[in-house]
């Protein structure tokens, strides 16, 4: 996983165990990271696909449910 992952599961207040381990290491969380990123990319493409537009943010927000 990289570091831009890692700030993000931070910020969602994951933190390392006393073993240096933190959930976001656990394969099923990087997969799910994995997943999460493939469908935003997959939004991001079929958006700017059928309007050619450049700003797929709100596609992504609203697939996922999140307000902007």
């Amino acid at each position: 996983m990289n570091q831009s992952i890692r700030e993000l599961a931070e910020q969602a207040g994951y933190e390392a165990d006393l073993f240096g381990v933190g959930h976001w290491n656990m394969p099923e969380c990087q997969k799910f990271v994995e997943l999460i990123v493939r469908e935003c990319g997959n939004i991001a493409f079929e958006h700017w696909a059928l309007t050619h537009s450049n700003s797929p943010q709100e596609a992504i927000l609203k697939h996922f449910g999140v307000e902007a």
